[in-house]
């Protein structure tokens, strides 16, 4: 069985409710509300717990809501590898909107680090003793953690000869890629933000993810377009998949769960287009579940079936 460590550097508390209308100035009355553990990479270590992989998820927590998190991700039988800190891990909030079906979503911040909290993530992470088949670090970096965190990560990964795969954006993916890392999972935005260019049709996203591989900055890029489907380039080739016809419930966590799926699938020994397929479906069978559920395995192979890959270049 593949063993998986997932880095997350600014880890949170997603709770998720409903309401009849967003209305400014008045009390609003919400439904049931749900607490789920999130973060990029801790959303990427249930998904891929679900899917049957072994994963471990590396984290920074502090306060009420650390130990809520460290709770949450017990009760999903995932393993935790847990760096103190001195102030309270985050908290954010969805909202559905049951009038219009709309999903509004507030994201803090994060906890300010200080310089001996993060060195100590990386020092975990280099003495990891465990066989690790894959690194994935994602998500956003809180105050305090340096640009280059992820590049250190990169570094560290690649004298471990373990594969990385990172999923960020701004300056800490720039920084990232300087140094090189083995696979990358932007969204359109981040891609546009990276490179500067409109990216408007799928021959300009190809012609983008392709200058990062054979500038040697990637090895393989895996490109979401929301609504157009997704687009996979690699030293390989290049495919595009196509959007299934979903109508979405919630779209928290679809690139997380797009992006263990995936990784789940590298792992087991699958080609990068056959993982790109599941890949697709984790995303998409995230978009059926409500709030901070994420991608469920009895959707995602349903809708696998239906996942439609064609060679690009």
């Amino acid at each position: 069985m593949a063993h998986l460590l997932t880095i997350t550097m600014n880890p949170s508390i997603d709770i998720s409710t409903s309401v009849g209308l967003v209305q400014p100035f008045r009390k609003l009355r919400c439904g049931a509300s749900r607490r789920d553990p999130g973060g990029g990479g801790i959303n990427v270590a249930r998904v891929v717990n679900r899917l049957g992989s072994d994963v471990t998820a590396l984290y920074p927590a502090g306060g009420f809501y650390g130990q809520l998190l460290r709770e949450l991700l017990d009760g999903e039988s995932i393993r935790s590898l847990t760096i103190p800190i001195d102030e309270e891990t985050r908290e954010d909030f969805t909202v559905e909107e049951a009038t219009s079906g709309n999903e509004y979503r507030f994201v803090s911040t994060g906890p300010q680090l200080k310089e001996s909290e993060w060195l100590a993530c990386l020092e975990e992470i280099a003495a990891f003793r465990e066989p690790v088949d894959m690194i994935v670090a994602s998500g956003s970096l809180p105050p305090g953690v340096p640009h280059d965190f992820y590049a250190r990560i990169a570094k560290i990964a690649r004298a471990r000869s373990t594969p990385i795969t990172l999923d960020t954006s701004g300056p800490p993916l720039r920084a990232a890629l300087d140094h090189g890392v083995d696979f990358l999972k932007p969204s359109l935005r981040e891609m546009r933000e990276l490179t500067g260019e409109a990216l408007a049709d799928p021959t300009s996203c190809i012609a983008a993810c392709r200058h990062l591989v054979t500038s040697g900055r990637a090895a393989g890029v895996a490109l979401t377009l929301g609504s157009q489907g997704a687009i996979l380039v690699t030293t390989e080739g290049a495919w595009r998949a196509w959007p299934l016809p979903i109508k979405a419930v919630s779209t928290v966590g679809a690139g997380d769960s797009f992006l263990a799926a995936m990784v789940c699938a590298l792992t087991a020994g699958r080609p990068h287009h056959e993982a790109f397929a599941h890949g697709v479906a984790g995303g998409s069978a995230a978009l059926l579940s409500p709030g901070t559920q994420l991608c469920h395995p009895e959707d995602m192979r349903e809708l696998l079936t239906h996942v439609v890959v064609d060679r690009a270049g």
